[in-house]
């Protein structure tokens, strides 16, 4: 069952403030003048529940080059070993460390604290499931998503011959389809979206994306009647507002907004035959 925690500015009141963790004293005469900052965290365990959801403000020392994930670990390591959030690559790659900054979603290893305000709010992603703190399950929702919108190839061939050379594909094609192949999976366009908000069972930018994907791999067997039966409805391509968020807080800069309107124009046409 999946854990949600409130987020919303007009809720953070309700929630209980505890003391503010503060950063050891400066260790020289450099980090003297260096901006403190105060990391303001929504902390929540499903595991304890009697423990109600609650923001916790942290202090620490800037420094040049900093970003979330490094500060997210000098505070784990220096103030609060219980404090939970996920990190892999630290590189932009994996998406593991998505999370909400002053409200959007964003990557903590690719977000410099020197672009962010002196004090700043850092909470989980909405929609999917609640590890605890900052941490949350987006490999169940893509997994789920991605079984059903089946999105592996359909091969044309029942037996494919595995001797035979692979088909030639032009480099423009192979370039689009790679293009769209960047998506890390990190869940910043479904917390984003309105729609997903609303709709459970929505697919999401991220879905439509694949769906787009596997329309321009020529050696997918499937017809555009086969991608209406996918996503040719409110839970698909038809839910999507265009609020165009998704395509705002892509960390990938995927053109998602252009995919998006490209799948419905071809499935309104299906829909008129």
């Amino acid at each position: 069952m999946t854990t949600r925690i409130p987020i919303h500015p007009v809720a953070a009141p309700l929630l209980r403030e505890e003391p503010t963790a503060a950063a050891a004293p400066a260790r020289g005469a450099a980090e003297g003048l260096a901006r403190r900052l105060q990391v303001r965290v929504l902390r929540y365990d499903p595991a304890v529940p009697a423990v109600a959801p609650h923001w916790q403000t942290y202090e620490l020392l800037d420094a040049p080059g900093m970003t979330l994930f490094i500060a997210l670990s000098e505070i784990r390591e220096k103030l609060d070993p219980s404090l939970q959030f996920d990190f892999v690559c630290r590189a932009g790659i994996c998406g593991s460390c998505a999370m909400l900054v002053d409200g959007r979603p964003a990557l903590a290893c690719r977000t410099l604290t020197a672009r962010l305000p002196d004090a700043f709010t850092l909470a989980p992603l909405p929609v999917f499931e609640l590890i605890g703190d900052l941490s949350v399950n987006t490999g169940k929702w893509m997994r789920g998503m991605s079984e059903r919108l089946q999105t592996w190839v359909h091969q044309q061939e029942a037996a494919p011959d595995l001797s035979r050379l692979e088909a030639r594909m032009e480099p423009e094609l192979a370039e689009k389809i790679y293009e769209l192949d960047r998506c890390i999976e990190c869940g910043c366009c479904v917390a984003a979206c309105g729609t997903a908000r609303m709709r459970d069972d929505f697919v999401g930018a991220v879905g439509l994306n694949k769906i787009a994907r596997f329309r321009l791999d020529p050696r997918d067997a499937r017809t555009d009647a086969d991608y209406y039966e996918l996503v040719g409805d409110d839970d698909g391509v038809f839910g999507c507002m265009s609020l165009l968020a998704c395509h705002d807080v892509c960390p990938k800069q995927l053109p998602l907004s252009t995919q998006i309107a490209f799948v419905r124009r071809k499935l309104v046409a299906m829909g008129w035959k």
